[in-house]
Formats: structure tokens, sequence, C-alpha cells
């Protein structure tokens, strides 16, 4: 199962702070949402989301359809698909996307440790080829 491109949500205190220290380390900006309260960078290896009063932990993130650049990949399992999957495999889905179609959505599940881990994706799922 390929839950898409990884990345780390970080919750941050300070957005500006957080920016600043973590460009310090290397990381650019890839996409600033500061108006919105979060932001995007990237280092070549790695991918963190800075995110102001959104959630009250880190969350593991996985993008369906994305790759490490956030463009849409041409092809990709829909999340309602590794939603059954993960539920099939008898893990336990706190959230559920509770959507259907092949549109956005999003699931949550809880690793052993407690760390929120969010499958996420942003765009439609590709069409399956005709027969």
């Amino acid at each position: 199962m390929n839950l898409g491109n990884f990345s780390l949500s970080l919750n941050v205190q300070d957005l500006t702070a957080s920016s600043a220290f973590y460009e310090a380390l290397g990381f650019t900006v890839f996409h600033d949402a500061s108006e919105h309260n979060f932001m995007i960078l990237k280092s070549p290896t790695c991918v963190i989301g800075l995110f102001k009063g959104m959630f009250d932990q880190n969350i593991l993130t996985f993008n369906p359809g994305w790759d490490a650049d956030g463009e849409p990949l041409a092809q990709f399992e829909d999340i309602r698909r590794i939603q059954q999957r993960v539920k099939d495999a008898g893990v336990k889905i706190v959230h559920e996307s509770g959507e259907t179609g092949t549109g956005p959505a999003s699931f949550t599940v809880i690793d052993p440790d407690g760390n929120p881990v969010m499958i996420d994706q942003h765009v439609d799922a590709p069409k399956p080829p005709s027969s």
C-alpha cells in the first residue's frame, strides 16, 4: 500500500520563529500561507508543515496523489480504498473520511505510541482505465 508523500506536520507556537529556525537548518519555504497560520518547508529529502493553532499534537502526514513537490501524480490509490484496506487490516480509524467519490478526503489513525497519523488526499483520484 502506498500512502503517498510523507511530511511531518508540526504544531508550533510562533510561525515566524519556527520558520526561521528550520530555515537556519537548511529548509526553504515551499508554500507560505502564514495568513492562514501555516507554512510548508522543504529540504532536499524532507517536508515539514508548520501549523499554528490548528491541532494539539504533531502529526505524521501522508498525501496520496502528490509527489514531493506537491504536484499531482498521474496514478495513485484513492484514499477511500486505502482507508478500507487499513480497516481490513484491523487498524482502528479515529476519524473516517466518510466521503464517497474520488475527490479530496482524509482519515486519521493513532499509532501504538499515541502519535496521530493522517492520510490526507488533496486531489481527485485518477479514473480507472476503461475496458
